[in-house]
C-alpha cells in the first residue's frame, strides 16, 4: 500500500529518469513529453549544469528567511530578469509556484490602491473561461467552473466580475472595448486589477486574441485607474517565442506581470512577480512593506536553479527555437486536422498549441466531454504525452488537446511527436464509450 496522496484515482506509472525530450517509467517505456509536463519543462529534462548550480547554491547558503536577508543569487537573478524580459526597473517578487505568483499579485493591487487612498478598490475582473491557480485567491480569479464549484461558497463572486473570452472574429480593438462595459457594470471606482492569461493555457487551450488587443486594455486600464496584470505563468520566459507574449500584438507593458513554470523550468519550485516602478513605489512609499509573504519565497536554491535556466535559454536560443520549432509544430497539426475530422481547430504561438476537437458533423463540441482524455489515451500508449482538458465552452463542454514539448525540442522529435499524435487520432472515434 502507499502512503501518497495522489491528485486522483487512476493508476500512475513510475518515472525513473528523463533527458531531453523523454522520459522513462519503471516498466522500461520511453515517453516524449510532448506538453511539458504542464508546459514547465521548457528547457528539456536532465540539464546538469542546472543540477550542478543548485548543489553548489545549497552547499554555499540553502535558504535565508526573506523577512530578514536578501542574497547574492536573488539579486543577480532579479537584474538579469528584468534585462530578458526588458522591463527595467521592474522589481521582481519571488514565489514558489504560479498559484502563489497570482495570489500574490491579487494581493499587491489591493494594498497599492489602499495606499493611493482608494480603499474601495477590490475587485479583479478575469475572464471566462481562464485558469489562474488552485489557491483561493487565484482559483477565484479564475473562470473554469469545474475546478471553482466545490469551493464556490467560499468565494465572493461579486469581487470578480467575469469579461467574454476573446472573440477571434473581432478585431483586437473591438475585442478589448468589451472590458469597458464589464467595468462600467462592477462600477469603476470599486475595480483593482484586470488580470488575464495573453494565450489562455489549460481552460481554453492556446486561445489568443487579435493584434491590437492588449494595447487597448492597456489603455482602457489605464483611463479608469485599474492595474494591467499579465499572468505570463504559462505563456512567459519565451514559450510563444517572444520573452512576454502580452508583446506579440505589439509593445505593452503592463502594471504587473505574473511568471513561473519557465522560469526554473521544473528543476526547482520558482515563480514570482515583475511590479512597476509605480506599484512598488506606492507600496513601498505608504506603509514601506508589502503585507504579504511566504516562507519560501526567494529560496536561493531555487533560484540559482531559474538563474541556470536563464543561461540555457539565452546561450542556446531558445526563444528563437520556440518559434521556429512552434512553426513546424503548427503546420503539421494542419495536416492532422485535414486527416482527422474530429479535430476542429488548431491554434497558438510558439510552442503553446492547441488541438480543439468535437463533433465532425456539426462542428461543435460534443454533447458529452471526454474525448480529449480518450485521445490522451490512445497518445500515452503511442509513447505520447498530452495535456488533455475540458469545459472551455460553457465550464462542462468542450474537449481540447495542449500541446507544449520542450523548447529545445529537435525538428526530427517534432516529426515524430506528429507521427505519434497522428495514430492516437486515428483510433479514437468520437462516440462515447457505453
Amino acid at each position: 500500500m502507499s502512503n501518497v496522496f495522489y491528485r486522483s484515482s487512476k493508476s500512475y506509472p513510475v518515472a525513473v529518469r528523463a533527458g531531453g525530450v523523454f522520459i522513462e517509467t519503471q516498466d522500461g517505456r520511453s515517453l516524449l513529453d510532448g506538453s511539458s509536463g504542464a508546459l514547465v519543462a521548457n528547457i528539456g529534462h536532465g540539464r546538469a549544469a542546472v543540477a550542478q548550480a543548485m548543489a553548489a547554491q545549497a552547499s554555499r547558503l540553502a535558504f535565508v528567511h526573506g523577512s530578514q536577508f536578501t542574497s547574492d543569487v536573488l539579486e543577480e537573478y532579479a537584474s538579469r530578469l528584468a534585462a530578458f524580459l526588458n522591463l527595467p526597473a521592474f522589481r521582481f517578487w519571488a514565489v514558489s509556484g504560479g498559484s502563489e505568483a497570482n495570489e500574490s499579485a491579487i494581493k499587491l493591487a489591493r494594498q497599492y490602491h489602499v495606499e493611493r487612498g482608494e480603499p474601495g478598490r477590490f475587485k479583479v475582473i478575469t475572464r471566462v473561461p481562464s485558469y489562474h491557480g488552485a489557491s483561493l485567491g487565484a482559483l477565484a480569479a479564475s473562470g473554469m467552473g469545474a475546478r471553482r464549484e466545490v469551493y464556490a461558497p467560499l468565494i465572493r463572486e461579486d469581487a470578480w466580475p467575469k469579461m467574454p473570452k476573446p472573440d477571434p472574429t473581432l478585431s483586437g480593438e473591438e475585442d478589448a472595448e468589451r472590458l469597458r462595459a464589464v467595468l462600467e457594470a462592477a462600477g469603476p471606482e470599486s475595480v483593482a486589477a484586470f488580470i488575464c492569461e495573453p494565450v489562455v493555457g489549460a481552460s481554453d487551450a492556446a486561445l489568443a486574441p487579435n493584434a491590437g488587443y492588449h494595447a487597448r486594455i492597456a489603455a482602457i486600464c489605464r483611463e479608469y485607474g485599474v492595474l494591467f496584470v499579465a499572468d505570463e505563468v504559462m505563456s512567459g520566459m519565451g514559450r510563444c517565442g517572444a520573452p512576454l507574449a502580452v508583446r506579440l500584438g505589439g509593445d505593452v507593458t503592463p502594471d504587473i506581470v505574473v511568471l513561473g513554470k519557465g522560469l526554473a523550468a521544473g528543476y526547482a519550485p520558482l515563480a514570482g512577480l515583475m511590479a512597476s516602478p509605480e506599484v512598488y513605489g506606492t507600496v513601498m512609499g505608504g506603509s514601506g512593506a508589502f503585507k504579504h509573504g511566504f516562507t519560501y519565497a526567494g529560496h536561493p536554491v531555487s533560484v540559482a536553479a531559474g538563474l541556470s535556466v536563464l543561461d540555457i535559454v539565452e546561450h542556446e536560443e531558445l526563444v528563437h527555437a520556440a518559434r521556429e520549432h512552434g512553426a513546424q509544430l503548427l503546420a503539421g497539426l494542419k495536416i492532422l486536422k485535414d486527416r482527422h475530422p474530429q479535430v476542429l481547430a488548431v491554434r497558438g504561438q510558439g510552442l503553446l498549441l492547441g488541438v480543439v476537437l468535437g463533433d465532425p458533423a456539426t462542428g461543435q463540441a460534443l454533447a458529452r466531454p471526454g474525448l480529449a482524455d480518450r485521445v490522451a489515451a490512445a497518445a500515452r500508449e503511442e509513447g505520447l504525452l498530452t495535456y488533455p482538458g475540458s469545459g472551455a465552452v460553457d465550464g462542462v463542454l468542450g474537449d481540447h488537446l495542449l500541446l507544449g514539448p520542450p523548447l529545445s525540442i529537435t525538428p526530427a522529435e517534432v516529426d515524430l511527436l506528429l507521427e505519434r499524435l497522428d495514430r492516437a487520432l486515428a483510433c479514437t472515434s468520437t462516440a462515447v464509450p457505453g
